[in-house]
């Protein structure tokens, strides 16, 4: 192997593997801190070459840098979050399990923290993809994270409602069918979100 450094023996996937999508990256910070006019469009010029050239020949689904959340993303994650949370609209478990949440309430809140959890571990933790944080929310919470629980939080909701499934005169018991319902919707919408990439 080369060396690359004497004292510089941390690697990085960003190392080892660089991408267009990190090259286009380098080159926008390196856009930004260039003076001189002339420069700077050699380096916008450069920056264009490098997206027809991620146009020309899309990575493959697995293994690409993915970052923010947009429009496209949250249609992946309602379709994923629709998929497997059909069954729970239509079961009547779903309103048994959501009855034993709402009179244990540390179980309902257990169940919330599992399903975030979960999700976590889907995007940031299983490697599907190599998932960036963008432009976090308050500079911590990734848009991401929040746009996949979002997406299952209000699909169950709504088909719930719509469905007939739960009664908000009991709110406690809707509150916990809700949160059983979302469950398989994260994890539906969290995998939705990654796998078409």
């Amino acid at each position: 192997m080369s060396d690359s450094g004497d004292g510089d023996t941390s690697s990085t996937a960003d190392d080892a593997d660089p991408t267009v999508e990190d090259l286009i990256e380098s080159l926008e910070t390196l856009e930004s801190v260039v003076d001189d006019t002339e420069e700077r469009r050699k380096v916008q010029e450069a920056m264009r070459t490098a997206r027809e050239i991620a146009v020309q020949k899309p990575p493959s689904v697995f293994g690409r840098v993915v970052r923010g959340f947009d429009r496209s993303d949250l249609a992946e994650a309602l379709l994923g979050s629709v998929l497997f949370g059909i069954p729970m609209l239509v079961e009547g478990g779903t309103g048994e399990v959501g009855a034993y949440l709402a009179s244990h309430p540390v179980y309902l809140v257990g169940t919330v923290v599992a399903t975030v959890l979960l999700v976590i571990g889907i995007i940031y933790v299983a490697d599907f993809q190599d998932v960036r944080v963008h432009n976090p929310i308050l500079g911590v919470v990734p848009r991401r994270l929040v746009g996949v629980l979002g997406v299952a939080a209000l699909t169950a909701l709504v088909g719930l409602t719509v469905w007939g499934r739960v009664d908000w005169t009991s709110p406690g018991v809707a509150l916990g069918s809700t949160v059983v319902a979302a469950v398989p919707m994260a994890v539906g919408a969290a995998l939705g979100d990654l796998l078409p990439g």
